[in-house]
């Protein structure tokens, strides 16, 4: 049981705002339940169908009675009885938004699930890696690079799943690897309140403009993500620099300055980048992601007082088979490579996957999605290059400016590639938006792809 759970939850009337398809509102609802809560309210937007996987994980403590819900809105009398409200990291703008305003204006404590997993271990013992692209897959290599050998590491956070339940898994030795998204960053920042949260080793992959419906601008989307990086870490790591120097430059001239500058980079990794010729995962970009990855292990290991064996590092780097929906190969047949790329959210990742083949004339692209603000004209100037530009969703308008194919659905897409399809060619989901428009989640949209590729 975490301690600082008990404390908050125990004989109080708390209210979990947003479910959550992945994990932390299922761990939060019942923690606040073992904690003792005198009631759990759990409140989501979403409606029972759309939240049907979640609420099966939960049945009982509802049919007990120990959790109630409130499924298809929300309700402001829920929000001003409450005195512990848990809000999901993702809610819109929770600086303005009505019903927490309402919560904090009737007295009662508003924070995350991720903030009260935190709370339970040393931030001593804490990595955290945060991003616009990258971050997941850089955040499982530095897990697979420190978790053997008599070492163990442990993955969360952005990346799923509760740390509320992971972090009593922890040992005092032990890493947390923690994936981090500018929602969550924004939260744990001194921006919602209370005392700032810094890990030991903080780490950027990149910026690049995103989720700025929820940021309103590129400079509070900075801002939220310099909140991974203090003056009382051990390190901060980042490439940014290195590896896009003109997005960095763009980047630095907001408010919030050039603040990855300075990181501390282990000059014997530096002066030899064939080291990340490790990676067996394809594309450039993940060539940079285990270089970045080796920085951090290489600075965990001398956190630890450990020597950072090179060799022995890029050997481990070998045998990481990646992350599922992240250029994932689910299907081969006729000479024909079907990859999911359902992660990919951003118009930059989308580039980026699309680099990774050397001829792209073979590659058929599904892209589109759910709209978040950012500039998808990279990705539909790709259209006359490709085999095909098959664009779905709602910014799928914007994806046909110069020559895509306005297919609306995953389906029609995959029915039209293959009618389309020669030996040798590529079909390649990776969006570039996000999922919300027509699936649960990326992961949803990953398994409907690789399931149309296979014909079924």
């Amino acid at each position: 049981m975490n301690h600082a759970v008990r404390r908050l939850a125990q004989d109080r009337r708390c209210l979990v705002m947003g479910l959550g398809a992945f994990g932390g509102g299922l761990g939060v609802t019942r923690a606040l339940v073992d904690a003792g809560a005198k009631e759990v309210l759990v409140t989501d937007l979403a409606n029972e169908t759309k939240l049907a996987t979640s609420l099966e994980a939960i049945k009982p403590l509802v049919d007990t009675g120990r959790v109630q819900l409130r499924l298809g809105g929300h309700l402001e009398s829920d929000f001003r009885s409450a005195e512990v409200v848990i809000a999901n990291p993702a809610v819109p703008k929770p600086w303005q938004n009505e019903f927490l305003l309402a919560a904090r204006a009737g007295g009662a404590t508003v924070t995350t699930e991720m903030r009260l997993g935190l709370e339970g271990v040393p931030a001593d013992r804490v990595i955290g890696i945060t991003g616009s692209a990258g971050k997941s897959t850089t955040s499982a290599m530095i897990a697979h690079l420190l978790d053997g050998d008599g070492r163990r590491a442990v993955l969360a956070g952005n990346i799923g799943g509760s740390l509320l339940e992971r972090a009593p898994q922890l040992g005092a030795k032990d890493w947390l690897v923690l994936e981090l998204s500018s929602f969550m960053l924004w939260w744990l920042g001194p921006e919602a309140g209370g005392t700032p949260w810094l890990p030991r080793i903080g780490v950027l992959t990149n910026l690049a403009d995103n989720h700025l419906d929820w940021h309103v601008d590129a400079a509070h989307y900075s801002r939220s993500k310099s909140f991974v990086r203090g003056p009382s870490q051990h390190a901060f790591i980042s490439r940014f620099d290195a590896e896009d120097a003109a997005s960095a430059q763009r980047f630095a001239k907001l408010p919030a300055g050039a603040w990855w500058r300075g990181a501390a980079l282990d000059a014997a990794i530096e002066s030899r980048p064939e080291l990340a010729d490790s990676c067996p995962l394809p594309g450039a970009h993940n060539r940079r992601n285990a270089l970045l990855a080796l920085q951090v292990a290489a600075a965990a290991l001398r956190a630890d007082g450990e020597d950072a064996d090179l060799r022995a590092l890029c050997a481990r780097l070998a045998t990481f088979r990646g992350l599922p929906h992240r250029l994932a190969l689910v299907h081969e047949a006729n000479g024909v490579r079907w990859f999911d790329d359902s992660k990919a959210t951003t118009p930059e990742a989308t580039l980026l996957a699309v680099s990774c083949f050397p001829d792209r004339r073979k590659v058929h692209l599904i892209a589109g999605g759910s709209d978040k603000g950012s500039n998808l004209s990279p990705i539909a100037e790709l259209a006359g290059e490709l085999a095909g530009l098959y664009a779905i969703g709602t910014t799928a308008p914007a994806l046909c400016t110069h020559g895509g194919n306005a297919c609306g659905t995953l389906q029609e897409a995959t029915r039209r590639i293959h009618a389309a399809l020669k030996p040798g060619d590529v079909v390649l989901l990776s969006p570039g938006c996000a999922s919300w428009d027509q699936f649960k989640n990326y992961e949803d949209r990953g398994r409907q792809f690789a399931a149309m590729a296979r014909g079924r």
